[in-house]
């Protein structure tokens, strides 16, 4: 299952459909904490199970400084996958 989307705040886009906007964390529908072990009501964050967390790093991507994602959730959601750290020249 992929993570949705709780986040700080909230805009409303031209059809009227509630968006994320501040700090972004990843939440499993059906618990209470983020990806990354924040509570959400605690820290009252906002759930937004129609958001994906893939839609909400390709929102972060284009929308600027709107969106500021959790680190240790992209990392727990498997964002930072290939980051390109090959090993050169390796021992014998």
């Amino acid at each position: 299952m992929e993570p949705a989307v709780a986040a700080s705040s909230k805009w409303t886009d031209e059809d009227g459909v509630r968006q994320p906007c501040g700090d972004v964390h990843g939440w499993r529908p059906g618990t209470n904490q983020a990806l990354c072990g924040v509570p959400l009501h605690r820290a009252g964050l906002a759930r937004f199970p129609h958001v994906s967390w893939r839609d909400a790093r390709w929102l972060a991507g284009t929308a600027g400084a709107r969106l500021r994602l959790c680190p240790r959730c992209d990392a727990a959601a498997g964002g930072r996958r290939g980051s390109g750290w090959t090993r050169r020249n390796p021992r014998p």
